[in-house]
């Protein structure tokens, strides 16, 4: 099914229901006209990171599925997968067979050996402290083969993924068959997941370097177009990097939305939200939330460094269950940059919030995506998160078919499905229309949609400060609180 301007959820496949015979009932009892795409997490068989370090993307996880499951799920939702192109799991066929075999290994110019990417008595501090990086150590890791050899590889992330030398042709050649195999599958997207890491060049911070990153992400488009695939290109960095992508006429992620609206929230203050929202682009999908934490980084200079510290104390504060610890380093925090909680609890369990929060991510640029902790208003899950010592995990809650009964039947998650249903239908949100914003006050904020031919007129008026709105559709009531 080709992409559709209509809600994307986020999921894993285990994660509403056991498998993805559970969440297709629950998509078909609970969620139709709700949501009209899914992003389906990692389902392919992965070493760790949830997913995020796949050994195979030709088969599916058994434990979750089939690609019966996946393709069935594609008959009344378009879909979107993930494609590590930066790594893969070091149990994957390449990585072994190069472990086997060392450097006589069919598949050794798959991975960067540190040896031949640097010159002789290098790399020096130096070149370590150059690397844009994530974690406080060198992105290496030591290999040793089957004969004893020792050899060091690039791993920007987990030790289960060894990045990959996109600049070979045998990299290339596997990266235009997997996402030939994946449209083969229904997926109508792809998400090109830690993007920006993918080029290493000599002498730079190894990350969004230019102009070799384009090159790259225009091979892919090419390969991908064959097939009739859209891509998602995911990074998480400042907000002008991701408005360079989209002058490259990509789909982009809104990051910013999250920290942006948060402030607004806390402050009651309408500005800074006006002003993002009025220089966002329209071809993007918008998050509050994600399977990661909230981005800070995204927001820089959207907001001002005392406004960002400002948010993220407010967080700690407002927030339900919400403690610094759970984003450092004790619960194997990968980024720094980035705050672990669900969006309902940062905003202190509250609904009237909440729902605002919602509404104003509807009236923004783009198309919406809502994790699906964030469909049903999910709370902290500090029992998953002290069993596993995962900060992650706190929004990573494993939902019951039974718990899914219950948690549609509370008002806010009502609420917010009649909200999701109105972007679903209304043709003022046309991504090829037009958007309107205006600050009457500094705690208000009005938001205008109008579709192309200015036929239909979408409007939330909104106090930021009260958590008061009203929702309407050509003079229309649609939702009020």
């Amino acid at each position: 099914m080709k992409l559709k301007n209509e809600v994307m959820l986020i999921t894993y496949a285990d994660s509403l229901g056991k498998n993805m015979t559970d969440l297709s009932q629950v998509l078909d009892k609970h969620l139709k006209g709700v949501v009209g795409g899914v992003h389906l997490l990692p389902f392919f068989p992965s070493t760790g990171d949830r997913g995020f370090a796949p050994s195979d993307y030709t088969v599916v996880d058994e434990a979750l599925g089939s690609w019966e499951g996946v393709q069935k799920l594609g008959e009344n939702y378009y879909l979107m997968f993930d494609f590590m192109i930066n790594h893969i799991s070091r149990e994957s066929k390449f990585f072994q067979e190069f472990k086997k075999n060392g450097l006589n290994a069919k598949y050794k110019e798959m991975f960067i050996l540190i040896s031949e990417f640097f010159p002789e008595n290098r790399p020096t501090q130096e070149d370590i402290d150059l690397i844009y990086k994530r974690k406080d150590k060198a992105p290496f890791q030591e290999v040793i083969f089957s004969d004893g050899g020792k050899e060091a590889v690039w791993n920007t992330f987990g030790e289960e993924q060894i990045d990959l030398d996109v600049t070979k042709d045998i990299v290339k050649s596997f990266i235009a068959e997997t996402i030939k195999d994946m449209a083969s599958h229904g997926c109508s997207l792809i998400r090109l997941d830690a993007f920006a890491y993918a080029i290493k060049k000599l002498d730079t911070t190894d990350f969004f370097v230019e102009p070799d990153i384009w090159e790259l992400l225009n091979e892919v488009r090419d390969v991908a177009a064959q097939y009739d695939v859209d891509l998602l290109p995911e990074i998480h960095e400042h907000y002008s990097i991701q408005k360079k992508i989209s002058d490259h006429d990509y789909f982009i992620y809104d990051f910013a939305l999250p920290m942006v609206t948060l402030y607004s929230l806390y402050s009651g203050k309408s500005n800074r939200l006006a002003n993002w929202l009025k220089i966002s682009p329209m071809k993007q999908f918008t998050t509050l939330d994600t399977h990661d934490g909230i981005g800070v980084v995204d927001a820089r200079d959207l907001l001002t460094d005392d406004e960002l510290t400002y948010t993220s104390e407010a967080l700690y504060k407002v927030g339900a269950n919400v403690k610094k610890t759970y984003s450092s380093a004790n619960y194997n925090n990968l980024d720094i940059y980035q705050i672990n909680s669900t969006y309902y609890s940062a905003l202190g369990d509250n609904d009237r919030s909440y729902l605002l929060a919602r509404a104003i991510q509807v009236f923004a640029p783009g198309i919406p995506q809502v994790y699906y902790v964030g469909l049903l208003a999910g709370k902290n899950d500090i029992e998953l998160l002290e069993a596993t010592k995962e900060g992650r995990n706190i929004n990573r809650h494993y939902y019951t078919t039974s718990e899914i009964e219950s948690e549609v039947t509370r008002a806010v998650v009502k609420d917010l499905f009649t909200l999701l249903r109105f972007r679903n239908t209304s043709a003022s949100f046309d991504l090829t229309g037009s958007i309107t914003i205006s600050t009457p006050s500094e705690e208000s904020i009005e938001i205008i949609r109008m579709d192309k031919q200015k036929q239909t007129v979408s409007k939330l008026v909104a106090n930021l400060k009260t958590k008061s709105f009203v929702v309407t559709e050509d003079d229309k009531l649609i939702i009020k609180q």
